[in-house]
């Protein structure tokens, strides 16, 4: 019976279902949380059509068309087409990551782990892992769909009807499952759970940007990104089905692809080849700092590349934000000029708010990146020779650190090469520099964090990403939310001063750095008391 293809499926399909019991629901639940609460904050921030219709005005520059993708039905802003514009996107975007996440955890990073070999070894099917994971990943997305449409509905919010709301969180499910499919695909592709992670996010980026430049400049171009398809459908306003079609038809095909690679690949290996490497190591290689470096390398070039695209693309609508600031009356009434500053300036402190935070990611999985090593029992070979545990977290530090400083940097030079070229009166890149660097010390305690849980409770590591979240929903939709202010203060995002806007508060900075500074000592000294453990 094994060697039927699809042999046992179904007890793989629950025995993943098993592993992941608290994965899923945790997704499921924080994403449907926040999407209800989001929709029910709405409806008492905007009652009347008068106030939904002069946001619908904020949301016309192409800004705000780059970050949360274009708006259908500004001319009538229901509280359906609010949603559907502010929200959908960004929900769609942590949908493909949850999504990238299960699918590699499942497949590329068990084999990497020899997992697939013993499973393979038993009755099963060779494809029934790979499979099941698939069916899985898409019943999870398919859960989360019905979820979202039916509790939106239930909401009874009016212009939030059953039809629009069922799309609504089709379109979330749909870019969930194509997601799925990317990431099965690059598991084939490639040889470590780390490149098919990297290959992934990179398409999901890659997507995110092309629909961006494409909201902005051309909308044929958004059609070739599959964010792009999922937002076409306009949800609340015309509520195409035939984009969520689309997209469920191309994930069906990369499925059937990555199955049938899988049947032609060995195990282990994948088919874009790993580069032999070099003969001898370098002197650098052999130390703890550039062994680290090097494991990171492929991950921390393609970080660089996107940050520096983001903060370009981002750069490249600030050419057109003054003329609409300031021929458009409500967004006069709405936006009171600070003196000496252009309204252009004014709206960088918003955009150097969620650069900042995007850049704290790599810095983060490069610092926690020591604790995979650990779980894989790899840091055993190195503290047995003569490597002290500082020397080896201090070079994961080191590459953090560094790591997060050129992530911002290359962002900044971005926006500021593409901004200033499509701007009648460029920004002083001292300017745009400072904004920016004024978020390391932030960046710096949320690298602690992950120190300290590395150093303490290395399994509670991935309340670090929890933290980062909420930092990001506090600061980038507190405003819009209105949430209350000491909500933004609970994260070190919400201490920093909004330059060039702001005066700078030397104070809050250094407080800032002396915290990180104590919770670095803090994990350092547990990563030395505690027992190292795979």
């Amino acid at each position: 019976m094994a060697n039927q293809p699809y042999h046992n499926t179904g007890r793989l399909s629950r025995f993943i279902v098993r592993q992941d019991r608290v994965r899923i629901p945790v997704w499921i639940i924080s994403l449907s949380v926040l999407s209800f609460m989001v929709a029910m904050a709405f409806t008492d921030l905007y009652p009347t059509g008068l106030e939904r219709q002069t946001i619908a005005e904020t949301m016309k520059n192409p800004a705000m068309a780059a970050m949360v993708g274009k708006g259908y039905g500004l001319d009538d802003y229901t509280n359906g087409a609010m949603m559907a514009h502010q929200m959908l996107l960004l929900t769609a975007m942590a949908v493909g990551i949850m999504s990238i996440l299960l699918v590699t955890r499942h497949t590329r990073a068990d084999e990497e782990d020899g997992r697939i070999e013993m499973i393979r070894s038993l009755p099963a099917g060779r494809l029934a892992n790979l499979y099941a994971t698939i069916a899985v990943s898409f019943g999870t997305n398919a859960l989360i769909a019905i979820i979202m449409g039916f509790g939106l509905y239930a909401l009874g919010i009016e212009s939030m009807d059953l039809e629009g709301s069922l799309i609504y969180g089709a379109a979330l499910g749909a870019t969930g499952i194509f997601f799925s499919a990317i990431t099965a695909l690059f598991a084939q592709l490639t040889e470590s759970a780390r490149g098919t992670i990297g290959y992934s996010i990179t398409v999901l980026l890659l997507s995110y940007l092309i629909r961006a430049i494409g909201d902005v400049s051309n909308e044929t171009l958004s059609w070739f990104s599959p964010l792009g398809w999922v937002l076409g459908s306009e949800v609340y306003v015309n509520n195409y089905w035939w984009p969520i079609i689309l997209t469920i038809g191309a994930a069906i095909i990369l499925v059937a692809l990555s199955l049938y690679l899988n049947a032609i690949r060995d195990l282990e290996a994948g088919f874009i080849p790993a580069k032999p490497g070099r003969k001898y190591a370098s002197s650098f290689l052999k130390s703890p700092l550039g062994f680290a470096l090097r494991l990171q390398r492929t991950g921390l070039i393609a970080w660089a590349v996107g940050m520096f695209i983001l903060g370009a693309s981002y750069g490249s609508v600030l050419g057109d934000l003054e003329s609409f600031f300031t021929k458009n009356e409500m967004m006069a009434e709405l936006l009171t000029p600070v003196k000496g500053y252009s309204l252009t300036e004014q709206f960088l402190t918003m955009l150097m708010s969620v650069i900042a935070m995007i850049c704290t990611i790599p810095p983060l999985m490069a610092m926690l990146k020591l604790k995979g090593e650990e779980k894989k029992n790899h840091t055993e070979h190195l503290l047995s020779r003569a490597v002290s545990r500082t020397r080896l977290m201090g070079s994961y530090l080191i590459i953090s650190v560094i790591g997060g400083f050129l992530m911002i940097a290359l962002a900044d030079i971005g926006l500021w090469t593409v901004g200033n070229s499509v701007m009648d009166e460029g920004i002083a890149f001292g300017t745009i520099f400072s904004a920016a660097m004024v978020y390391l010390p932030a960046m710096w305690i949320m690298i602690g964090i992950a120190v300290l849980f590395t150093g303490f409770a290395p399994k509670l590591s991935g309340l670090t990403w929890l933290y980062l979240t909420y930092s990001i929903l506090v600061v980038y939709l507190g405003g819009m939310l209105q949430f209350p202010e000491w909500m933004a203060k609970l994260t070190p995002f919400g201490h920093i001063p909004k330059l060039p806007v702001e005066v700078m508060d030397f104070m809050k900075v250094s407080m800032l750095t002396i915290i990180a500074i104590l919770l670095l000592a803090a994990g350092f000294l547990g990563y030395n008391k505690r027992d190292i453990r795979g």
